[in-house]
């Protein structure tokens, strides 16, 4: 069975940092993009993170421009897992967070991710 795990979620104070981490099994991931969405309460679904293969064992990341550098996702596993660090938490970054896998996963469609995580709380005390 493909599927793709979070974990690392939780509860912070604003300025503090967490690490999610998401694990796919059922099949190698490490040549499809792989990143992370995020929804807060009321609100859609957007791009954070995602790294892309680009050939051999090297991989490029690339960010929503909200992220401004407090965040930084990276691979390991041979590709097949998939991070991120969050830096200077603050309270808009309240959310659940989602492990993507797919095609132009910062394209501002879902139209080409074939597979999510079952996501993870962050809430970030103000």
């Amino acid at each position: 069975q493909v599927q793709l795990v979070e974990s690392g979620g939780g509860s912070v104070e604003t300025g503090g940092s967490l690490r999610l981490s998401c694990a796919a099994s059922g099949r190698s991931f490490s040549e499809i993009e792989m990143g992370w969405f995020r929804q807060a309460p009321g609100n859609k679904r957007v791009f954070v993170a995602g790294v892309k293969w680009s050939g051999g064992r090297r991989y490029n990341a690339f960010y929503a421009d909200f992220v401004k550098g407090r965040f930084n996702t990276y691979r390991s596993n041979g590709g097949n897992w998939v991070h991120l660090q969050l830096n200077s938490l603050t309270p808009e970054d309240t959310a659940v967070y989602y492990c993507a896998a797919g095609k132009d996963l910062d394209g501002g469609s879902d139209a080409e991710i074939s597979h999510w995580g079952q996501g993870t709380q962050v809430t970030v005390a103000s």
